[in-house]
């Protein structure tokens, strides 16, 4: 029950997809004249395809490959932003936009958070008074991996629009567990990874973005791509401009795989499961006086990840005896989250942390809490 961190069980075929490049094929992409080769290549770019179709994007060619989400957010965010300019962010954010910004700042980049709900929920009107004649843009999280719940990014996504600000998301916690539309955002870049709920293998990530923003951006690592090889420059075009050295094609391969099973299933099939079985553990934990439910406490608005905090109890002891005397996985902590375990009234002390998966079952779901019954 910790797939906030990273999904297990992976999605049928993911494995065999793995194996089957790392015994079958074993080819590089642009790197080999050979029917080997040329399969990884169309492996590749069916990928940025399924891509497109999850996240109703329609430029396959600007679906960038990177090793995670955090990669992917270091790329846009130092890309784009230059000493002078101001940024927007919500106080829910994960370290992997706060870490960059903070690096950033050192260069001169300015930033602001906008004040979440201590629920974790965002009012987008709030944006307005921080917006300055330097920002230039807004990244934000599409939902909190510490208590679940998800932004109005839609409403942020217009304020954005209007007042021609680059808008980054970091959908780590809803790729492959809500719908999320590029258009219907109106984003200009997605970041994603493939080893939470796309139900992939760890180690592959990636971020699509618009025309306009793909030409101001610039590299963040330059190298060889297999074209334009008689040029020690990089190449000005997508993909490659973003896509120096040997991909993780394994992982491609598995992420492949995983992409087809959810096209499969339907997103909002996935989505439903989850919130039936939230909708259980809820309802459970409603009647023990010895946790808190952090966060929103109905299933409207949020992801398939929930936080409680033990009462007069260390959440790292409780998540251990989880594991020890139960069997039960969960991740307690910080989780890479300061900023959001403030805005939530969990800081220092953390929370414990559980993620739910389409795959669990209702009885997974009434033995968890009947576990955490016991441990009153």
């Amino acid at each position: 029950m910790d797939n906030g961190a990273t999904s297990f069980p992976k999605a049928p075929g993911v494995a065999q997809n793995v194996y089957k490049y790392l015994t079958d094929i074993g080819a590089s992409a642009n790197r080999g004249a050979y029917s080997n080769s040329f399969e990884v290549e169309d492996v590749i770019f069916e990928t940025r395809e399924l891509l497109c179709s999850l996240f109703g994007f329609d430029k396959p060619e600007n679906v960038v490959f990177t090793k995670n989400i955090t990669e992917s957010l270091n790329i846009l965010m130092k890309g784009i932003f230059k000493s002078g300019d101001h940024v927007i962010v919500s106080s829910m954010e994960h370290n992997a936009v706060m870490r960059p910004l903070n690096a950033l700042e050192e260069i001169g980049v300015s930033f602001s958070r906008v004040l979440c709900q201590n629920d974790g929920s965002l009012d987008p009107k709030d944006l307005l008074p921080l917006i300055g004649s330097n920002t230039k843009g807004v990244v934000m999280t599409h939902a909190s991996n510490v208590c679940g719940t998800i932004l109005n990014l839609e409403e942020v996504g217009k304020v954005c629009k209007e007042k021609a600000l680059w808008f980054i998301i970091d959908a780590a916690q809803t790729a492959g567990t809500i719908i999320v539309d590029f258009d219907d955002l109106c984003a200009d870049a997605i970041a994603f990874t493939g080893h939470k709920g796309l139900l992939g293998p760890q180690g592959i990530g990636g971020f699509m973005l618009k025309e306009e923003l793909s030409n101001r951006l610039s590299t963040f690592i330059e190298g060889g791509t297999g074209s334009l090889s008689d040029a020690e420059v990089q190449p000005s075009y997508m993909p490659d401009k973003f896509e120096a050295g040997t991909p993780n094609v394994p992982g491609i391969y598995g992420l492949n795989a995983s992409l087809k099973y959810l096209q499969k299933e339907g997103i909002q099939k996935i989505y439903e499961k989850e919130m039936q079985l939230m909708s259980v553990f809820l309802e459970r934990l409603m009647n023990m006086d010895h946790v808190d439910i952090i966060g929103k406490k109905d299933i409207k608005g949020r992801t398939g990840v929930i936080s409680v905090n033990f009462k007069d109890r260390d959440n790292g002891e409780m998540a251990h005896r989880l594991s020890s005397e139960f069997g039960i996985m969960t991740r307690s902590g910080m989780h890479c989250a300061p900023s959001a375990h403030k805005t939530l009234g969990t800081f220092p002390e953390g929370t414990v942390r559980f993620g739910f998966s389409h795959f669990h079952r209702e009885e997974d779901i009434l033995y968890a809490a009947d576990c955490l019954y016991k441990l009153g």
